[in-house]
């Protein structure tokens, strides 16, 4: 037995699925939306507007909840076809849809300053990081030879 000797140990460092970090992509995208959400309702003045039924300047109508629904339902969703699309529809899905959503956050940035929160900077910021990296995971989704 030599005690004289020196093993060194490294950290185990696990391949993971480029469809479970999509998927955990947007889990965090989803719960930064809702959070962002939740805490625009402490913003002075925004249940006032919803009571009056309008939001931003938007009228508040079947129309626009029903498209601020199937804008808010694509990321939970997106949780799920991450991880059961088979990869090329899965790549292309993936990319596309976040395209959109990083239109619809640079979008965002057109509001009035008056009406743009520090903390919701914050929250559109890192939701277009988490955007960005659904795009890089899916653009260089790993090639096995056929």
């Amino acid at each position: 037995m030599d005690s004289n000797r020196k093993t060194t140990r490294i950290l185990e460092d696990v391949k993971i699925n480029v469809k479970i970090k999509l998927s955990v992509l947007w889990i965090s995208a989803t719960f930064l939306y809702v959070y962002a959400d939740i805490f625009t309702f402490f913003q002075t003045g925004i249940i006032e507007e919803i009571i009056t039924g309008k939001v931003l300047g938007m009228q508040i109508n079947q129309a626009f909840l029903l498209g601020m629904g199937i804008l808010m339902v694509i990321p939970p969703v997106m949780v799920f076809l991450s991880l059961i699309l088979k990869s090329k529809v899965n790549r292309w899905v993936n990319i596309i849809v976040s395209i959109i959503h990083i239109g619809i956050i640079i979008g965002f940035q057109f509001m009035p300053a008056e009406k743009v929160w520090a903390y919701y900077v914050v929250y559109n910021t890192l939701e277009f990081v988490l955007h960005l990296l659904i795009v890089w995971y899916a653009v260089k989704w790993p090639k096995q030879e056929a």
